[in-house]
């Protein structure tokens, strides 16, 4: 018997565990993802990722306007309601893949207690519909 049997049984029952937990909530608002600007207010970055490239910030849609900046991309901001964990393994793949499936792209932000997902606004409904036939299909 291999040694990575008893992990990966372990693996895939946590992410059963996880999806049958999966409670996908959206934020109240709109959301962009811009290039920091000093002008943007501490409170108003929900999210800051350092590239080589520069700051990529998560910003409101009001905030964005506020400072004049060009909304490209109007995001909803949802977050899984399971308390995952960093080691967990497979949560954000079977996520991102249920909904690249239905041609939703999305944005997965990391955080130390929850999972967040960054959708296009108008794809929101559904992709929150999406989230709860996976967490229906691994509570089954």
């Amino acid at each position: 018997m291999s040694d990575r049997a008893p992990t990966e049984r372990s693996e895939d029952t946590r992410l059963t565990e996880l999806l049958a937990g999966l409670d996908a909530r959206r934020r109240p608002g709109s959301y962009t993802l811009l290039e920091a600007d000093p002008r943007f207010d501490d409170d108003e970055i929900e999210a800051l990722l350092r590239e080589d490239e520069g700051v990529s910030v998560v910003v409101s849609v009001d905030a964005a306007a506020r400072l004049g900046k060009d909304v490209s991309f109007r995001a909803a901001w949802l977050t899984l309601g399971v308390a995952s964990d960093v080691t967990d393994v497979g949560l954000t793949a079977a996520v991102s893949s249920a909904l690249a499936r239905a041609s939703i792209p999305c944005n997965v932000l990391a955080g130390l207690h929850h999972d967040h997902l960054l959708v296009p606004d108008d794809e929101a409904t559904r992709a929150l519909a999406i989230l709860d036939q996976l967490r229906t299909s691994a509570s089954s």
